[in-house]
């Protein structure tokens, strides 16, 4: 999924998505590990909410996606901020031309997208690959127990008049996968007329030991595995939402 209709409607969808405890998580990470990175890569950045916000901060960003239409938007936003980012078009599966990065992270489930093992090994490798020594892989997934419990085989919907969403979200054959069937209706300037949108999006997640073998088998020196955004409380799979991995070159 290329997000390329759903483009235009994902800022207002996402609103009131946390992108300040991302950045407060990260920030907490490069303080935790001592890291004070100057180059940041943000995979599946979507329209640039945490990139713009990490670059206010100073650091030198660099924005990856696969969505033509989704970087459209997050460049438009640089321009108005007048922030210097480096925005790339490439799907991360097949990550290629970075080296001696400091910190790669990748939020809002963007891993979850990837929904083969030998996928995510191969963009965790080519992750550790073009890290610094010393590095950090910064990201989160949904957790097996949150997907399970509360995601599958359910449906969300939500009118804030502008744009009404219908969200179903079916189980696959594939433990941990689900198929997300999303109808937006939003109306075209005040014109009291809609339009529909339609997308599907499939995501998979695995258990927080089956992401933490993966990038043991990418050679990560040291992992640690959080609970939603709270890095000072003790892992737990069946209590979280989302899991966060910090992983070390």
């Amino acid at each position: 999924m290329t997000y390329r209709q759903f483009a235009s409607l994902y800022d207002a969808f996402m609103e009131d998505a946390p992108y300040e405890k991302w950045v407060t998580f990260s920030e907490s990470c490069f303080k935790r590990e001592q890291v004070t990175p100057t180059s940041i890569v943000d995979l599946g950045c979507g329209t640039g909410e945490v990139t713009l916000r990490l670059a206010k901060k100073g650091y030198e960003m660099t924005g990856v996606d696969l969505s033509v239409e989704m970087l459209a938007i997050a460049q438009q936003k640089s321009l108005e901020m007048q922030e210097k980012i480096r925005w790339v078009q490439q799907d991360i599966r097949n990550l290629e031309g970075f080296h001696d990065i400091d910190v790669f992270i990748s939020f809002c489930d963007v891993i979850n997208y990837i929904t083969e093992k030998e996928e995510v090994a191969k963009l965790f490798k080519r992750v550790y690959e073009s890290l610094c020594p010393g590095g950090l892989f910064i990201f989160d997934v949904h957790s097996i127990h949150y997907v399970r419990n509360v995601l599958q085989n359910n449906t969300f919907t939500e009118d804030r008049h502008e744009i009404v969403y219908i969200w179903d979200c079916e189980a696959t054959e594939n433990d941990g996968e689900m198929i997300h069937y999303l109808t937006f209706f939003y109306e075209k300037e005040n014109s009291n007329v809609y339009e529909r949108v339609d997308e599907v999006h499939r995501q998979r997640t695995f258990s927080a030991s089956d992401y933490e073998q993966l990038l043991k088998l990418a050679q990560f020196s040291k992992i640690d595995i959080f609970n939603d955004f709270s890095p000072e409380k003790r892992f737990s799979e069946k209590n979280s939402e989302r899991i966060f991995f910090v992983a070390t070159k």
